[in-house]
């Protein structure tokens, strides 16, 4: 982990922060518990116990594996809708195949993301491909849910694929750090490094990789919230150094820049410290939530369980991919 990786020496420099801007005070550290999700994969909630006005503009997050699957083993979801929101699926390691009832559809791989606007109402599943569903093989990936304002909840359906060597590469000063912009930028960039991800609502998401002993800060807007999870490894979040480690997410205040460092010693494997950085403005507007539909009120979540039952937010296309177990059963 992870799929994209890059020689830093090579890598256009973060800038250092200027004399007088405020480093982000980490605000809270809490630990993401573990879950199941489609028809078995193992998760860890990433938000559980954050409240929604630290989280804006997101609303939920899963991290999916890490896992190694054995022959057999690989899952994924049903056909299930969607409506009110964003899903980005970020694939770090491994395979999905994803299709959805606007068109939409793709493999999503070794560091690609996929970025479904719902709308006003989508269908969609995602699935390992049933070569992998055969060999078996590692699986490491993210889904962040976006919310959406008011007046964007009933948007048409768009769907983007953007490709893991798309993404916008970065190194700090000393070279000890990676950085990937999948979306949005940096404050006060002059060469506007941004990410390839066009979205609704205004979001930076980016992966740092540091190596041990590393630091690395990062410019952050002021108007934004700021979040950054530990997708694998330990060390420390912001000039406090509270300590972090994998599946522990740190909620920032405000200020102009982020700061991470990556402990000497690193666990696992790859002796790196991998974190997510997540942000974006505020909506501030009032939220339900209803299992796959995020609304502003109680009435419109009736409205959309009812859309769904009556067939409004979508059909399943007739070359419909199928849950790999289904798939199985056909041969």
């Amino acid at each position: 982990m992870p799929a994209v990786t890059a020689d830093t020496t090579t890598l256009p420099r973060l800038a250092v922060p200027l004399p007088g801007q405020l480093e982000r005070p980490v605000r809270s550290v809490t630990t993401a518990p573990s879950g199941r999700e489609g028809e078995g994969f193992p998760v860890r909630r990433a938000f559980a116990g954050v409240s929604l006005a630290d989280l804006d503009p997101f609303v939920h997050m899963d991290q999916m594996g890490e896992v190694d699957y054995a022959p057999g083993e690989p899952k994924g979801t049903p056909w299930h809708p969607h409506r009110g929101f964003e899903t980005v699926t970020y694939m770090i390691d491994g395979t999905f195949q994803h299709q959805d009832s606007n068109g939409g559809g793709g493999v999503i791989t070794d560091g690609a993301t996929q970025w479904m606007t719902a709308g006003a109402g989508i269908l969609h599943i995602e699935t390992p491909p049933e070569r992998l569903v055969v060999s078996g093989g590692l699986f490491h990936g993210i889904q962040l849910w976006v919310n959406l304002p008011a007046r964007d909840k009933f948007s048409p359906p768009r769907y983007q694929s953007i490709e893991g060597d798309q993404v916008t590469l970065l190194a700090s000063p000393d070279a000890g750090a990676l950085l990937r912009i999948i979306a949005g930028g940096l404050a006060g960039d002059p060469a506007g490094h941004h990410g390839p991800g066009a979205t609704h609502t205004p979001i930076t998401m980016m992966h740092a990789t540091l190596f041990p002993g590393a630091r690395l800060t990062v410019p952050w807007e002021p108007g934004f919230s700021a979040l950054a999870y530990v997708l694998a490894g330990s060390g420390r979040a912001g000039g406090e150094g509270r300590p972090v480690r994998t599946g522990q997410l740190a909620v920032f205040g405000p200020g102009d820049y982020l700061a991470l460092a990556a402990d000497d010693r690193q666990p696992g494997a790859d002796g790196r410290l991998e974190v997510l950085l997540l942000g974006g403005r505020p909506i501030r507007e009032h939220v339900e939530m209803y299992g796959p539909f995020v609304m502003n009120t109680k009435e419109e979540l009736r409205q959309a369980v009812a859309d769904y039952q009556e067939g409004r937010l979508g059909v399943i296309p007739p070359n419909a991919l199928m849950p790999h177990r289904a798939a199985r059963r056909s041969e």
